[in-house]
């Protein structure tokens, strides 16, 4: 409309009929403001949406009284607002802008230039009556249906039951409520324009599947979720009776997507032409998802069996192996590592082939079953290396304590202690030498010779080594890896020296048990022991050992007699005859005893003598010592008020 009349402006007169007693002062500014706001909504060109209302339009309202109250004011208000119309070109009329006025010789040709802009301005196409009663007619039929369909009980329990189920012939069930309802529109919009009829019968369609369409994936939904778990079943049943994971996979995806193709095919809704092809990549990624789960678990389920089955293969063995430690004890066990390395790499192998993996993969996997092997072997090693004392010791007290035929020694004072000690030692130190380091390679190397040479023959070590350095005063062995290293040379040695402190105790009390023994086979008494019991005899001999101060006695008795013998010279007595000899010695008895008795006193005396003369200079020291000691009692005594003197001390200072 601006496009036609502009530049001329056109007049808006508003008139009121019947005017209430509201002035027409009051009802001018509303009715304006609704002018202005019907202006506002206008969609205008760019180029005039800030242009005013008056630009274009002058807006005139004007009010008539009563025709039943006030005929003759109203007659003459008609009257005068018709000379307006009359006059409308004049100065002030209703046409008063002239801006656009033309000649009447140019009226022809104006004429057909606004024809020309009418036909060509689709804004003034103005529908026929059939068709804006067609399309009011059929919007409200719409609007019924779409109200039916809601309220529709059926359909609200469909709606209700799919929230939490899938519901059997979804597709059908909600096809059949939507053609009852898009068949009512067509029965009461048939005689209405046909395009006006389709149109919003197309939107009635679209409206009604746009509400549905929740209820048709949340069926989906069910129908995907049901089709998963139904898959998850089948598979692990498939795998627990002993179908390959590869073919059990295959098979239950292919069986299970057509699963889900009938259940999406049944949810279908005729009206609608919806796709499902997102839900079922939805399942194909959830199903991969699960299968490559269950792959990854029961690969690493086939792995964690039969790195068991290797812990129990190898770990009782090989520990019996290394605690036996001998010249074979290597190759067993790198014989031991083979045999039951091939048997779980073969087993693990075929285990793998259901799986239909790449041969790459499956390589790796195997490779890293043999890695675990030797690792365990490893371990094992280095666990037994870090009680190697131990066993040590419980070696050479094996060996010590018991003899070729395992049973305990009795040390009965034949056996060779140094030949003993020297074998179970060695068989100590070989035990060492084997527990020094890792040889699943079988590679020579020369630990155990180096260990003999230092420790077990120290003078040859000695020789061997004047002209280089001590052989166990490194970190390394010469052929040995540091990876493979339990324990270095200087380990060795410090061990070595432990192990020989701590079995020195054994050898010791085995030393003591054969003297014990010794002893203990000698049943002959001592010679002096002899003697007396020919002499004295069995009875008196026993007298004398259970009462030994008769042998005190009979000692000094022995000295009297022999005194006696010497000073009575009874061997010249007797030298002229018996009875002689007799009554000499009577005569010279009793005289003889006196003067020996005479002389013993006198010996006692003579030494009395001598320890008083040996006591009397250190009785004079002293004396000074006694004499002020008295002294200071006597001053004592006197500041206590009482006389005291010691006579000792007087008679020293006398």
């Amino acid at each position: 409309m601006m496009r036609l009349f502009s530049p001329r402006k056109t007049t808006l007169m508003f008139v009121i009929r019947d005017k209430t007693r509201t002035p027409l002062e009051n009802l001018e500014p509303v009715l304006r403001e609704d002018v202005q706001k019907i202006w506002d909504a206008v969609p205008k060109p760019s180029a005039h949406k800030e242009t005013p209302l008056s630009e274009f339009f002058n807006v005139e309202v004007t009010a008539l009284s009563s025709y039943e109250e006030k005929e003759e004011q109203f007659k003459e208000q008609v009257a005068s607002l018709r000379q307006r119309f009359f006059h409308s070109i004049a100065p002030g009329g209703l046409a008063g802008d002239r801006r656009a006025v033309v000649p009447a010789s140019g009226f022809s040709f104006s004429a057909q230039q606004i024809w020309k802009i009418i036909k060509e301005n689709k804004d003034l196409d103005l529908p026929a009556h059939k068709v804006m009663v067609a399309t009011v007619r059929c919007e409200e039929i719409v609007n019924e249906k779409f109200s039916s369909f809601i309220a529709n009980e059926e359909w609200r329990q469909l709606e209700e039951t799919i929230q939490s189920r899938p519901v059997p012939s979804f597709g059908r069930k909600l096809s059949s409520i939507l053609d009852f309802f898009l068949t009512e529109y067509d029965a009461e919009a048939t005689y209405f324009d046909e395009g006006v009829r389709s149109s919003k019968r197309k939107q009635l369609e679209e409206k009604l599947l746009q509400l549905v369409q929740p209820a048709y994936q949340s069926m989906l939904g069910h129908v995907r979720s049901g089709t998963l778990d139904r898959f998850k079943d089948a598979f692990n049943n498939a795998l627990n009776g002993g179908k390959g994971f590869a073919m059990a996979a295959r098979e239950c995806f292919e069986y299970f997507m057509s699963q889900f193709d009938e259940g999406s095919a049944e949810a279908y809704i005729d009206q609608a032409n919806w796709d499902s092809s997102k839900v079922r990549e939805k399942l194909h990624r959830d199903i991969d998802a699960y299968v490559a789960a269950v792959h990854t678990a029961k690969l690493s389920e086939l792995a964690n069996m039969y790195e068991t089955k290797l812990n129990e293969a190898l770990s009782g063995p090989v520990e019996a192996l290394l605690d036996g430690a001998s010249d074979d004890t290597w190759p067993a066990i790198r014989k031991l590592l083979q045999c039951e390395t091939e048997k779980a790499v073969a087993g693990f192998s075929t285990a793998l082939s259901g799986f239909e993996m790449d041969e790459e993969t499956q390589d790796k996997m195997l490779l890293r079953l043999k890695e675990h092997a030797r690792g365990l072997i490893e371990a094992k090693a280095k666990e037994e290396a870090g009680r190697v004392l131990i066993r040590m010791k419980d070696r050479f007290t094996t060996m010590f304590s018991h003899d070729s035929d395992s049973m305990p020694r009795i040390w009965t004072g034949k056996e060779d202690i140094r030949a003993i000690t020297k074998t179970a030692r060695s068989a100590s130190l070989k035990l060492l030498s084997v527990m020094a380091a890792i040889r699943l390679d079988d590679e020579a190397d020369t630990v155990e010779n180096k260990l003999s040479l230092a420790l077990l023959d120290p003078k040859a070590g000695t020789t061997n080594k004047s002209s280089s350095m001590d052989p166990l005063a490194s970190s390394t062995w010469d052929e040995v890896p540091a990876t493979k290293t339990l324990i270095t040379p200087v380990q060795c040695k410090s061990l070595w020296r432990q192990f020989k402190a701590e079995t020195e105790y054994t050898v010791t009390q085995a030393i003591a048990a054969q003297e014990a023994s010794k002893r203990s086979n000698n049943w002959l008494p001592p010679p002096w022991a002899i003697v007396a019991l020919v002499v004295l005899g069995f009875n008196e001999f026993m007298t004398l050992l259970r009462n030994p101060l008769y042998l005190g006695i009979i000692f000094v008795a022995f000295l009297l007699v022999k005194a006696l013998w010497v000073q009575l010279d009874i061997s010249g007595e007797f030298r002229n005859g018996a009875l002689p000899g007799i009554l000499s010695l009577s005569t010279k008895f009793l005289p003889t005893v006196m003067n020996l008795l005479r002389k013993l006193a006198e010996e006692g005396q003579k030494h009395a003598n001598t320890g008083s003369q040996h006591n009397a200079p250190q009785a004079a020291k002293s004396s000074q010592s006694v004499a002020s000691s008295s002294a200071s009692s006597e001053v004592t005594s006197s500041e206590n008020g009482a006389e005291y003197s010691s006579p000792s001390a007087h008679h020293k200072l006398q």
